[in-house]
């Protein structure tokens, strides 16, 4: 309920707070300079007035302070923050531990000619903010230019501390401003809107490879698909096409659940040879495990729908063509990923006498495993099924169409 200190008047900084205690929370009444501004003061073992929860009135009324005086004296300024960002004109990349990329940034076309001094080498990366990272950088023309909207989340900055987009201060006690967390950029809540969506992923972020965002994954890692798939596949093809029942059965769970754990411990280290899992089944299930995981499905819940209409339309040849319109709905590293599935799914087929996996079965298969429905009732999403098999049935049989 409300706080303990019920009809109290204080004076702070200058600030006088007034507090009237009702049931679900305090009505504070706050004068700062000629002004009288009103609050609802709540209390949940913690004290806020908004996003941010103290620990303590006075941290409270100590933010306040900063955040009203700031925003009344720097308005005009605080609205023009934007309009000009360094952003802009320097931008930022993530300082990627990879040896490619540090052969870029050793061997960078801007360099002067000659040996770099080995003090200079030494202190390189500790001088890289990621203000100035993209002017030092130079990406790889192999590289997948994926874009990817940043993941911000409310953050705590300890010190002093500034915008890495319109490089002004970002005042407050607590929550001064939102970090990416998945490249680590820090930027002021209100620029965080007109950042642009290019986020290049640190793999000091990136702590796993299943159950995270797949373009995410990729831009990490540098790759035009995740490891985990092309590995799979590529052990899959190479010893394990003509098994019978292939991605039917099932291998040992716990078996499958170590994969996953090598992938996430050791990356594209992670052995998954004849040697380690002589079952080929535990690789499938590995693979499968990985698209069932992800938080956003292969197949994305934005472009769910027009999957699932493709699915019900009867005629072949307009079926494919709303196929290939759906398929331009998907973030490019999803549709990449899904072009190097199909193409293994077809020569999976292609050994069906000896494993008796058709399109169709195939199709069953995955169709949940790569679509999952967005917040669909339990008897939409049972109806669901068989067009989620029909579409991947048809994805299959006509890859080199549609791809």
């Amino acid at each position: 309920m409300g706080p303990c200190v019920t009809a109290t008047m204080t004076l702070f900084c200058g600030i006088q707070l007034s507090s009237f205690d009702l049931s679900l929370f305090t009505l504070s009444h706050l004068r700062f300079g000629n002004q009288t501004r009103n609050f609802r003061l709540y209390h949940d073992g913690k004290h806020f007035v908004g996003e941010k929860r103290f620990e303590s009135i006075h941290d409270l009324v100590t933010d306040g302070l900063i955040t009203l005086y700031i925003e009344t004296k720097a308005a005009e300024y605080i609205a023009k923050m934007t309009i000009n960002p360094i952003y802009e004109h320097v931008g930022y990349t993530t300082l990627n531990q990879e040896p490619t990329l540090k052969k870029l940034l050793t061997h960078s076309p801007d360099a002067p000619d000659g040996p770099v001094p080995a003090k200079d080498d030494c202190n390189a990366e500790e001088r890289l903010t990621s203000l100035v990272r993209r002017a030092t950088l130079r990406e790889s023309d192999l590289a997948p230019k994926y874009e990817k909207v940043h993941n911000f989340k409310v953050h705590t900055f300890r010190g002093p501390h500034w915008c890495e987009y319109c490089a002004n201060f970002m005042w407050g006690l607590i929550a001064q401003g939102v970090k990416c967390a998945d490249c680590g950029l820090n930027v002021h809540k209100q620029c965080s809107k007109v950042v642009p969506n290019d986020c290049q992923p640190d793999l000091r972020h990136v702590k796993k490879v299943y159950s995270c965002d797949l373009t995410t994954l990729v831009k990490a890692h540098n790759t035009k698909r995740p490891m985990v798939v092309d590995m799979c596949i590529q052990e899959i093809e190479a010893r394990g096409l003509q098994s019978e029942g292939l991605y039917r059965i099932s291998g040992f769970s716990e078996l499958i659940e170590d994969v996953k754990l090598a992938f996430d411990r050791d990356g594209e280290k992670a052995d998954i040879s004849s040697n380690a899992y002589e079952d080929i089944n535990i690789i499938t299930g590995a693979l499968k495990l990985y698209f069932r995981e992800l938080p956003i499905p292969l197949i994305t819940y934005d472009a769910y729908p027009r999957f699932i209409e493709t699915g019900k339309i009867t005629d072949p040849e307009k079926r494919l063509e709303s196929l290939h319109e759906a398929l331009k709905l998907l973030p490019p590293a999803h549709c990449e990923t899904l072009r190097y599935l199909m193409a293994h799914l077809k020569r999976v087929t292609q050994y069906e006498k000896e494993n008796l996996m058709s399109s169709e079965n195939l199709g069953i298969v995955f169709g949940p495993t790569l679509m999952r429905a967005p917040e669909l009732d339990a008897m939409t999403a049972l109806n669901d099924i068989r067009y989620q098999r029909l579409v991947v049935e048809t994805l299959i049989t006509n890859e080199d169409v549609l791809f």
